[in-house]
């Protein structure tokens, strides 16, 4: 096993991963930029070193940074969290090179995932069913493949994700300048402007399975999660198992991951990604190398601790668990909680956490890196946490989460919960009638309603009796009180 590990993230997932770090007896060592300094992952792990960047996301980036403060700092391994350098096959070497232990797969194995285009290919090669796709080339020979694969299609950038470099085409007319456009999107954000395009499916679901390998191609998978309550290609609601699901598909999919994981040698914790169209027919979509932010619903579900498991296989240690092992109990559903406006178009938002009240009931966990008194600024990603929980069904589920999110209390800044609660609320949601389109199409539903004034009184009046927002409230001074002589 490991000894000291240094986390290469920050926020939520670094908490995440000192959590496992100590209940394993194992040192962490935390890393952060000027602007995180008061961060929690900064303050729990045992050991915190400041990077050096201007621009703070740039600090996280820092390949040889990284690796000189893990060695520095006597760290036998390092743990990418997701994001940041999680899939960047150059870190994973460097850190391989260093003569240290990255709780991953191979960089051989990131960089075939990471190439969209090579990874469908051997996902081809290996069974695993791609929707029918073409790559640029002759504007003559595209038009014979648009032809023989029809509209609409989907135009997405070979090293890309998040939704960046990807447009829907509808017509010929369109297609040469949606490709000039996603190249030109893929080139600014990933350096590679290559892009290819493959039939879009219409309303379609997104399912993904959790896999676990060995590197010697020894694989296993622990079931799948719905991930189609989507917005602007980034996921909002995930759940496991995924609802209305019939048996045979489910094993199907899952038995797919599988073989192309198996395929890959691949080693250490991954996601298999698959579009689900209406007719029930599934195709391979991406394999995210590395550990996902929705991977706490199959923790929840099967009792088990992910990264834990990751640690372990690092450190060169067979499976954990055999297939027969796993079973799933009950249904988990996460939302992930954002500093961001939904009344107006979900802009990021910023200001200081106040008061921060978890529900405490033990179906519910809350995964954040935040604290009372931190600034949240705009230098990174809006999601400050993820609100989880577990029951023995879907709809008990559902209902939970409805109760948590009305529970939990964030104040300071804006925030996107009780739109989720609304989302959670929706008698579709409750059904499990879902698909990438989901929140678009109940755009208008999910709009706040108008609040009567006898319930915003109730609600004044309930954080009133919070000693720690009448502080907030009434401890603001007045502007001229300060300010002494000067005026305008």
């Amino acid at each position: 096993m490991l000894r000291r590990v240094l986390i290469a993230n920050r926020g939520e997932i670094a908490c995440r991963i000192i959590r496992t770090l100590r209940g394993l007896g194992l040192e962490s060592v935390a890393v952060y930029h000027h602007e995180d300094r008061g961060a929690p992952h900064v303050l729990q792990a045992d050991q915190a070193v400041e990077l050096k960047a201007d621009v703070p996301t740039a600090a996280y980036l820092d390949v040889a940074q990284l690796v000189d403060v893990a060695r520095t700092a006597g760290a036998d391994g390092v743990h990418p969290g997701y994001g940041f350098l999680s899939e960047n096959a150059g870190f994973a070497q460097a850190v391989a090179d260093a003569g240290l232990t990255f709780v991953g797969p191979d960089a051989a194995v990131i960089r075939l995932m990471g190439d969209k285009i090579r990874a469908r290919q051997f996902a081809r090669d290996h069974g695993v069913p791609v929707a029918p796709s073409l790559e640029p080339g002759d504007p003559a020979a595209i038009a014979a493949q648009v032809r023989a694969i029809g509209f609409p299609l989907l135009v997405k950038a070979a090293a890309g994700g998040g939704g960046k470099g990807m447009r829907i085409v509808r017509a010929l007319e369109e297609l040469t300048q949606s490709l000039a456009i996603a190249s030109a999107e893929a080139q600014r954000y990933f350096g590679d402007g290559r892009v290819y395009a493959e039939r879009y499916i219409e309303r379609p679901r997104h399912i993904e399975v959790q896999v676990l390998g060995d590197g010697q191609g020894g694989v296993v998978h622990l079931f799948e999660r719905e991930c189609s309550v989507q917005r602007r290609y980034q996921k909002v609601f995930e759940e496991s198992p995924a609802p209305n699901l019939p048996e045979p598909l489910r094993r199907e999919i899952c038995a797919a991951a599988v073989r192309l994981a198996s395929a890959a040698r691949y080693r250490n914790a991954g996601t298999v990604e698959f579009v689900l169209a209406p007719d029930g027919a599934f195709y391979f979509l991406e394999m995210n190398t590395r550990l996902q932010v929705e991977h706490p619903v199959t923790e929840l579900v099967l009792g088990v601790d992910l990264v834990a498991a990751q640690l372990r296989i690092a450190a060169g240690e067979s499976l954990p668990w055999q297939q027969e092992d796993l079973a799933v109990r009950g249904h988990a559903i996460e939302c992930r909680i954002c500093a961001e406006e939904p009344e107006h178009d979900f802009r990021p938002a910023t200001g200081r956490v106040g008061v921060l009240r978890v529900p405490a009931e033990a179906h519910v966990r809350f995964d954040g890196g935040i604290r009372e008194g931190q600034a949240i600024g705009a230098a990174f990603d809006s999601m400050l946490g993820k609100l989880i929980v577990h029951a023995g069904s879907r709809a008990e589920a559902a209902g939970r989460l409805t109760q948590a999110l009305h529970a939990l209390v964030l104040l300071g800044v804006p925030t996107n919960i009780d739109y989720l609660a609304r989302v959670a609320s929706h008698p579709r949601f409750r059904a499990g009638e879902l698909h990438t389109g989901f929140l678009a199409e109940h755009a208008d539903e999910l709009r706040p309603q108008d609040t009567p004034r006898g319930a915003a009184a109730a609600v004044i009046a309930a954080l009133l009796g919070e000693p720690d927002f009448r502080a907030l409230a009434y401890g603001v001074p007045e502007p001229h009180a300060t300010i002494g002589a000067w005026r305008n």
